[in-house]
Protein backbone atom coordinates (compact mmCIF):
# COMPACT_ATOMS: atom_id res chain seq x y z
CA UNK A 1 0.00 0.00 0.00
CA UNK A 2 1.16 3.68 -0.48
CA UNK A 3 1.76 5.97 2.34
CA UNK A 4 -1.10 8.04 1.65
CA UNK A 5 -3.42 5.11 1.96
CA UNK A 6 -2.13 4.74 5.64
CA UNK A 7 -2.38 8.19 6.08
CA UNK A 8 -5.65 7.80 5.28
CA UNK A 9 -6.09 5.49 8.00
CA UNK A 10 -5.19 7.63 10.96
CA UNK A 11 -8.40 9.64 11.16
CA UNK A 12 -10.77 5.88 11.44
CA UNK A 13 -7.91 4.75 14.11
CA UNK A 14 -8.47 8.21 16.14
CA UNK A 15 -11.98 7.79 16.40
CA UNK A 16 -13.04 4.31 16.66
CA UNK A 17 -10.06 3.13 18.71
CA UNK A 18 -9.12 6.27 20.59
CA UNK A 19 -12.93 6.36 21.68
CA UNK A 20 -12.64 3.67 24.12
CA UNK A 21 -9.83 5.46 26.03
CA UNK A 22 -11.49 8.92 25.32
CA UNK A 23 -14.67 7.36 27.15
CA UNK A 24 -14.68 10.43 30.28
CA UNK A 25 -17.62 12.74 30.93
CA UNK A 26 -16.32 14.53 34.13
CA UNK A 27 -13.15 16.57 32.69
CA UNK A 28 -14.64 19.34 30.52
CA UNK A 29 -12.56 20.92 27.72
CA UNK A 30 -13.92 23.91 26.52
CA UNK A 31 -16.95 23.59 28.10
CA UNK A 32 -17.51 20.54 26.64
CA UNK A 33 -17.41 16.63 28.75
CA UNK A 34 -14.21 14.86 27.41
CA UNK A 35 -15.66 12.84 24.83
CA UNK A 36 -17.63 15.25 22.64
CA UNK A 37 -14.45 17.53 22.92
CA UNK A 38 -12.51 14.50 21.58
CA UNK A 39 -14.91 13.85 18.61
CA UNK A 40 -15.00 17.88 17.51
CA UNK A 41 -11.35 17.88 17.61
CA UNK A 42 -10.76 14.67 15.53
CA UNK A 43 -13.66 16.20 12.71
CA UNK A 44 -11.14 18.97 12.34
CA UNK A 45 -7.79 16.90 12.40
CA UNK A 46 -9.23 14.62 9.46
CA UNK A 47 -9.74 17.68 7.21
CA UNK A 48 -6.17 18.09 7.65
CA UNK A 49 -5.20 14.46 7.54
CA UNK A 50 -7.41 14.66 3.90
CA UNK A 51 -5.51 17.72 2.70
CA UNK A 52 -1.98 15.93 3.67
CA UNK A 53 -3.69 13.02 1.64
CA UNK A 54 -4.24 15.01 -1.28
CA UNK A 55 -1.16 16.24 -1.36
CA UNK A 56 0.45 13.13 -1.22
CA UNK A 57 -1.28 10.92 -4.16
CA UNK A 58 0.44 10.84 -7.13
CA UNK A 59 -2.95 11.57 -9.23
CA UNK A 60 -3.36 15.00 -7.80
CA UNK A 61 -0.36 16.07 -9.31
CA UNK A 62 -1.29 16.39 -12.96
CA UNK A 63 -2.39 19.28 -14.91
CA UNK A 64 -5.99 19.91 -15.74
CA UNK A 65 -7.65 18.04 -18.37
CA UNK A 66 -10.52 19.85 -20.27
Amino acid sequence: MKLHHFVALIPFIGIFGGIAFANKVTPYVLGMPFILFYLVLWVFLTSGIMAIVYKLDPKNKGGEET
